[in-house]
């Protein structure tokens, strides 16, 4: 709850702000002979000589105070949402004295880089300002070090965001920002066999939802939020996707003709679907969804579930909760999290206990 003007309110006057003073500046500044030397983005004005028989100078320059927050852009987001809403963050931000800098991403590794580079140089926040991707590969880039992770979300799901407290809008995210303070996550890890590492903070898993969220990323990334992975997911299944899992839990065994595998730190994948309604990512488990060999009409009935409480309690869904998890196939079988594809089969899969501080607002309970 923010009291007064809402932020969209604050930072739609700031911007006006913004723009009057500009303009009468350069109003002030008709008739003189002046000289510029400018230091993006001009802040302050300094008159260094106003003698009567030297021309005003004027040197524009930033405002001296670092800044301690970096806001990664991802201008694909959301079908263009996170560059529109770029201006009115920034000057909700400036209205509410953050010292900020914004730079923009051209693919998933340059988020990556651009945020390790961004922690390594003492930045104290990170912020995405994208999708659940962006805000992914944020978190992989600062995991390990003493940077505080912030999600300003303006993608298609936002299924991170929705767990974590966050508003789904990227000026409410950053009002939500200013006033929350660095809370403890849990992250998982994926190994596989190959050697290679990956991190998620989400939902992932192994299967029919790792080829839908593929899917949904390529193929149907135009469609609108979750028909994007319903469709993807569809033509899975109409492909034959199921096969034979070998899944070990804290070391006990199970066997299962399976469609997929799903290994949740969050609620929801998909742009809202709800795989795992009762996971948490503060509370140090996996919650593991293992969803056996079904028929289409099942598939259709459980679809409205999943999209509303996620209470789908049919035989051929088992939940368990766990600390690792080591999931294999008869078959070269794809990974993901959080909507990212990882890897294929095999893979281990275990929680990472308080492993990031990101900015949110506090859990319920706490």
């Amino acid at each position: 709850m923010y009291h007064g003007n809402s932020p969209y309110h604050v930072a739609r006057k700031a911007a006006a702000r913004e723009s009057t003073m500009a303009k009468l500046g350069a109003q002030a500044l008709e008739g003189f002979c002046c000289t510029f030397e400018m230091a993006a983005p001009p802040r302050r004005t300094r008159i260094l000589n106003n003698s009567v028989s030297c021309p005003i100078r004027l040197i524009l320059v930033a405002d001296p105070v670092r800044s301690d927050t970096l806001i990664i852009v991802n201008p694909a987001s959301g079908g263009g949402r996170a560059l529109a809403a770029e201006p009115l963050v920034a000057s909700y931000l400036a209205a509410q004295s953050r010292s900020v800098q914004f730079v923009h991403s051209y693919s998933s590794e340059d988020i990556r880089e651009k945020a390790s580079k961004a922690a390594a140089e003492g930045y104290r926040y990170v912020v995405a300002l994208g999708g659940d991707g962006a805000f992914h590969h944020v978190v992989e880039g600062i995991r390990g070090t003493g940077a505080i992770a912030g999600f300003f979300p303006a993608g298609n799901g936002n299924d991170i965001a929705r767990d974590l407290g966050i508003p789904a809008d990227a000026v409410s995210a950053a009002a939500a920002f200013c006033h929350s303070v660095p809370r403890a996550v849990d992250l998982v890890r994926v190994q596989f066999c190959d050697g290679r590492t990956a991190h998620f903070i989400g939902a992932g898993g192994m299967g029919l939802d790792a080829e839908a969220a593929h899917l949904a990323n390529t193929r149907f990334k135009s469609w609108p939020g979750v028909t994007r992975y319903l469709a993807g997911a569809l033509k899975t299944f109409f492909s034959d996707p199921a096969f034979e899992l070998v899944a070990e839990l804290d070391g006990t065994r199970r066997t299962e003709r399976a469609i997929f595998a799903a290994v949740a730190n969050s609620s929801s994948y998909g742009s809202g679907v709800r795989i795992a309604p009762d996971a948490r990512m503060d509370d140090g488990w996996l919650d593991v969804v293992l969803v056996e060999d079904i028929g289409w009409t099942r598939l259709v009935e459980a679809i409205p579930i999943v999209l509303t409480t996620g209470d789908l309690r049919f035989d051929e869904v088992k939940r368990f909760r766990c600390r690792r998890a080591v999931l294999r196939a008869d078959r070269a079988v794809k990974v993901h999290g959080d909507g990212e594809l990882l890897g294929e089969s095999p893979a281990e899969f275990e929680v990472l206990p308080a492993a990031i501080q990101v900015m949110a607002p506090a859990a319920a309970g706490c």
